[in-house]
């Protein structure tokens, strides 16, 4: 029961934090940035004034692992594995060239900037699929550090704010029609707040498009994430054998390569998409999932040092600038190679 109470500072104050970031969020005129990134740097800047005492930190690390993996789980309650087959064979073509260039490209640049490859991976998964839901989602089976988490986090909110601005003005350059420039968007703009304010600053039917195809990458979070297990149990048998205590075959576990928060999100994404979930309660349950998403990045925040981001230096960003410029490229060659952008 005391354990118990410990975590209530902790958890409290990261929900304060959360509730201030939706306030914060909700005065702006119009959605530039999202409450999970507001909430990350609120968490930073207080740990730059005052540093947690140890009583706080057992609350923040309980909301930053477990209170986080609980909301990656009902986020599956809202969406649905038949969004695929809506949005048609024209996005998956898109999406499976830039995902393809999120993390090939991002492995040689990541390694041409000497990153640790735990940084390299969540900014090409937050470039790549959406944004802060899919560092979120990789982080714990990564085991990532907090600092890292929140400079990639950094990384694809500064892009983010770049692209909303620049896109419509390229896509109205270029004489993009609706569904070009949705497809576009959805594939190449990172957090979900930032394709609806990009998607419809060009036109409604662009943003409705743009929002289906982000969905849709939303759910490339479950394989992506499942290879990662598999990478992070490989390259721990690595370090594990080149210590030389290991004695005896090392054997792995299966359900070690499948992380239960990841499979739970599966399982609720196939029950919504038979229709088991009433569309008010699977509403609700994404709301709730958005928040504690929310509160879990404030807990981050409170437990980075932005000192310790700073000796990371500028490569990290530098990743992040190549890969999101190269995906927006991209996207907009096999558009014109299938035949939706004329020559």
């Amino acid at each position: 029961m005391k354990k118990h109470f410990n975590i209530l500072p902790g958890f409290a104050l990261a929900l304060l934090i959360a509730l201030s970031a939706r306030w914060i969020e909700s005065l702006l005129p119009i959605p530039l940035i999202g409450d999970s990134v507001i909430a990350l740097f609120i968490g930073m800047a207080i740990n730059q004034i005052k540093k947690p005492n140890k009583l706080i930190q057992t609350g923040l690390k309980f909301t930053s692992k477990k209170v986080l993996k609980f909301s990656i789980i009902l986020l599956g309650a809202s969406l649905s594995i038949g969004t695929i087959l809506n949005v048609g064979r024209l996005s998956l073509t898109v999406m499976i060239f830039t995902l393809l260039t999120c993390f090939g490209g991002g492995y040689f640049i990541g390694n041409w900037l000497n990153l640790n490859w735990k940084l390299s991976n969540m900014i090409s998964a937050g470039t790549g699929i959406c944004g802060g839901s899919a560092i979120a989602a990789i982080a714990p089976v990564i085991n990532a550090e907090d600092k890292d988490i929140a400079y990639a986090m950094s990384a694809t909110f500064l892009f983010d704010m770049a692209m909303i601005v620049l896109f419509p003005i390229a896509g109205k350059a270029m004489g993009l029609s609706d569904m070009a420039y949705g497809l576009w968007t959805g594939t190449a703009v990172n957090d979900t707040s930032s394709v609806v304010a990009a998607g419809y600053a060009f036109s409604e039917a662009a943003g409705d498009f743009a929002t289906m195809v982000k969905l849709t990458r939303t759910l490339s979070i479950i394989p992506t994430v499942l290879i990662f297990s598999l990478i992070n149990v490989k390259v721990n048998i690595k370090a594990e054998s080149e210590t030389g205590i290991i004695t005896e075959p090392i054997k792995i576990k299966l359900t070690s390569l499948f992380p239960w928060f990841i499979l739970a999100f599966a399982g609720m994404s196939v029950v919504n998409s038979i229709g088991l979930i009433p569309l008010n309660i699977s509403v609700g349950m994404k709301s709730i999932s958005k928040f504690l998403m929310v509160s879990a990045l404030a807990a981050i925040g409170l437990n980075t040092d932005f000192q310790e981001m700073k000796a990371s230096g500028i490569n990290p960003m530098i990743h992040g600038f190549i890969i999101s410029a190269l995906v927006a490229v991209v996207a907009l060659a096999v558009e014109y190679f299938i035949g939706l952008i004329p020559s």
